[in-house]
């Protein structure tokens, strides 16, 4: 999360944040979040996920502590420097939404827009919440609105601050799994819109999966591990992240076409083939993709008469034992890809798998964790579709 080599205009638009104390809730956390990410907390309960939402945004002040934006400082304990939170630009979305009752969903929105002149309100207030696909519920109260819809104008409430920090504690986690994969695609065209940093505190992986671009595990307060998403989920030296979500990799790749007669799309996985089910993948789009490492098979020599679609020649990176357990971590490079498989002490030793070695690895479709993060372009290139049904551009 460097800014080392990014444009002045990302730099000073950069989010910034240290913060240390021993108590009452311990913080040893320092990290730099800029325009475009989406930066995932993530850590067990208790670990100081919200406290450090809450200092950003002017609610809570540590012990020492300090966070910039830009060339502008919102809190520095050295100096004194605490601006209140009115002043801060940063769009805050409570668990809760916190919307005010007696309000209408456009009264909710409109009572951020105070930085406007009368006049405006009320159409900047309505391109909100069209933009959150919610302008034909803007004379509902909070109470005939169901979750995902008061979520949504707390989302276009904390958008109406024009913020310069978009902080997102927990939003999902009063809806439902199908709508949580609606409000994702919703929270990602509005980072793509804005261009914001964008902070996500969340205790579902499947958010920081589709979502995130990179990952901050915490706890104690204290920083197990950053960086980019598919760097972080492809170490097994985490334990705390293997024992919660389990050993996986996790990289974009574009579905280079489908097969609908089969049900599978294609997706380029470090210039390789990888099939997975077809479900609402489309020719061009951008996918983000997790292979749990206890679903990859391995082998010596490629195999045929098998039902899985995936078997994918692979180089090996590294082989680790895991002294907790009789497994042993193998690290896979498939083309330009990182991938890890998960097997027993007794595989390595009967496959005589050691660092250098070619093998085949084998990935069922179905095992795949798919989530579409892209949509194709607009105006595609026309498609060709052959007589087997592949539809190709």
């Amino acid at each position: 999360m460097s800014l080392g080599g990014r444009s002045v205009d990302v730099a000073d638009r950069a989010l910034d944040v240290a913060l240390n104390q021993s108590g009452p809730i311990p913080l040893d956390v320092a990290f730099t979040c800029t325009p475009g990410q989406v930066l995932a907390l993530f850590g067990p309960s208790g670990s100081g996920k919200t406290t450090i939402l809450r200092s950003i945004a002017g609610l809570y002040s540590p012990t020492s502590a300090r966070v910039t934006i830009g060339q502008e400082t919102w809190l520095d304990t050295t100096t004194g420097v605490n601006l209140p939170p009115h002043r801060r630009q940063a769009g805050l979305v409570f668990q809760e939404y916190a919307l005010f009752p007696h309000l209408t969903a456009l009264g909710n929105v409109i009572t951020a827009l105070n930085h406007r002149s009368r006049d405006e309100r009320r159409a900047r207030a309505l391109e909100l919440l069209e933009l959150v696909h919610l302008k034909d519920r803007s004379d509902r109260r909070p109470s005939a609105l169901s979750g995902g819809e008061r979520q949504r104008v707390a989302v276009a409430r904390a958008l109406a601050r024009e913020p310069r920090v978009l902080l997102l504690d927990e939003p999902f986690a009063a809806v439902d799994r199908s709508l949580r994969r609606a409000l994702h695609t919703e929270i990602d065209d509005i980072r793509r819109a804005f261009d914001i940093p964008i902070i996500l505190v969340t205790h579902d992986f499947e958010d920081v999966v589709r979502l995130a671009t990179d990952l901050l595990i915490l706890d104690a307060g204290q920083v197990v591990a950053k960086g980019p998403l598919e760097q972080l989920t492809s170490r097994p030296d985490i334990p705390w992240l293997r024992d919660m979500v389990g050993l996986g990799s996790v990289f974009e790749a574009t579905v280079v076409c489908t097969h609908p007669a089969r049900g599978l799309a294609e997706l380029d996985l470090g210039g390789y083939p990888l099939f997975a089910p077809l479900k609402d993948l489309t020719v061009g789009a951008r996918a983000r993709i997790r292979i749990p490492a206890r679903d990859v098979i391995l082998a010596t020599q490629q195999p045929s008469g098998l039902s899985l679609h995936n078997v994918l020649p692979t180089r090996v990176q590294a082989v680790q034992p895991d002294p907790s357990v009789d497994h042993v971590i193998v690290q896979l490079e498939v083309g330009t890809t990182r991938v890890l498989a998960e097997v027993t002490a007794d595989a390595i030793a009967q496959l005589d798998i050691r660092e250098g070695q070619h093998l085949y690895a084998l990935i069922k479709s179905v095992s795949l964790e798919v989530r579409m993060i892209t949509a194709a372009s607009a105006h595609p290139p026309a498609r060709a579709t052959g007589s087997d049904g592949v539809e190709r551009r």
